[in-house]
């Protein structure tokens, strides 16, 4: 927009720079003024465009997508963030969506510094991008590039999960203070997350009926849903646990419907005990024992093995691990010992 000038003043054009918001631009004529503006982008020292089909770099994307299709469990959106903050946004954050082809992303992957699993999260992610990026119409319908990108090594563990055998269960129980060994026993017995088995309150126990309602889980110290939809069930607790449950309700301070079964001292019960104490004392435990390195995983993954050594049907086991599909019971979970396993049931 000129604005009102005499012969001998130059004059004074208001030139939207994409950026550089309400910059003043002092030059003899409108196309002088606008050489310069293209002279300077040309530079690269203004952003490039954000907007329009194809236009959106992939940070400006991820602020969209953050703002309106961001994971909402905790721990998940933890995860979102780490794998775009670590990898994703220093590699590919300035580069416009349509300029990202499948082969510089699947060679980038192969080049990466992570475990195969981690790799498939980071394509995945990715992939989350560029679907979102059509369905918001900031990039034309098609085929999603990255489904042209393959993640070598995908199924491939860098390590077993660990598995205990119920003697070595048993031998870390003796080292294990209350109310850890509960909590132990919960996770090993009824194949709960660590998450879960923190998310427990005392209203969940349902004592008549001899049944515990997994309603929700702590994640980093966050009241967070459950892992999946099918992890939120009613499950069934055997009397031995019950009791053992009975008697740690007596003892604890906090006792009431709405306190947590396993609320931390130290946070006068408001929170649970934390992840990383808990780990902290069952690692102790299993040095005390004899048993090596040891996860807050492997009570889930131990369950699965003393179930199938019981010979229970592969469609109990998987709804017992509130799986959503056989593969994943099959595959992932569980090992059978060579020497073969008392029966884990009481």
């Amino acid at each position: 927009m000129v604005l009102a000038s005499s012969v001998a003043r130059p004059t004074q054009l208001m030139v939207p720079t994409r950026g550089l918001h309400d910059a003043m631009v002092s030059t003899r004529s409108a196309p002088e003024a606008a050489q310069a503006f293209d002279s300077v982008g040309s530079s690269g020292l203004l952003p490039r465009k954000a907007s329009g089909p194809g236009g959106y770099t992939m940070k400006a994307l991820v602020a969209r997508y953050q703002a309106e299709r961001f994971p909402v469990r905790h721990d998940t959106a933890q995860m979102y963030r780490s794998w775009l903050r670590n990898h994703i946004l220093p590699k590919w954050g300035d580069q416009l969506l349509s300029a990202i082809q499948p082969q510089p992303v699947e060679l980038w992957l192969r080049g990466l510094a992570l475990a195969p699993k981690s790799k498939t999260h980071v394509r995945s992610i990715m992939h989350s991008l560029f679907e979102f990026a059509m369905f918001a119409g900031v990039l034309e319908l098609g085929r999603n590039p990255i489904s042209l990108v393959r993640s070598i090594g995908a199924t491939q563990k860098v390590r077993q999960a660990r598995n205990l055998t119920v003697e070595q269960f048993q031998a870390l129980l003796k080292e294990l203070p209350e109310p850890f060994d509960t909590l132990a026993l919960c996770c090993a017995t009824m194949g709960l997350r660590i998450s879960e088995a923190l998310g427990l309150r005392w209203g969940d126990v349902d004592w008549l009926g001899s049944q515990i309602n997994v309603e929700r889980a702590i994640v980093a110290q966050h009241v967070d849903a459950t892992k999946t939809r099918g992890s939120k069930k009613t499950i069934g607790i055997s009397r031995e646990l019950l009791e053992r449950l009975r008697l740690w309700k007596q003892s604890s301070q906090f006792a009431g419907e709405t306190d947590w079964v396993f609320a931390s001292p130290m946070k006068i019960g408001r929170l649970p005990y934390s992840y990383a104490g808990v780990r902290q004392t069952l690692q102790r435990a299993a040095d005390a024992a004899g048993i090596g390195k040891l996860t807050t995983h492997a009570f889930r993954h131990s369950f699965r093995t003393w179930l199938n050594q019981t010979g229970a049907p592969i469609a109990t086991q998987q709804r017992l691990m509130r799986h959503s599909s056989l593969a994943m019971t099959m595959d992932t979970y569980g090992t059978t010992f060579d020497s073969g396993l008392t029966a884990a049931s009481s």
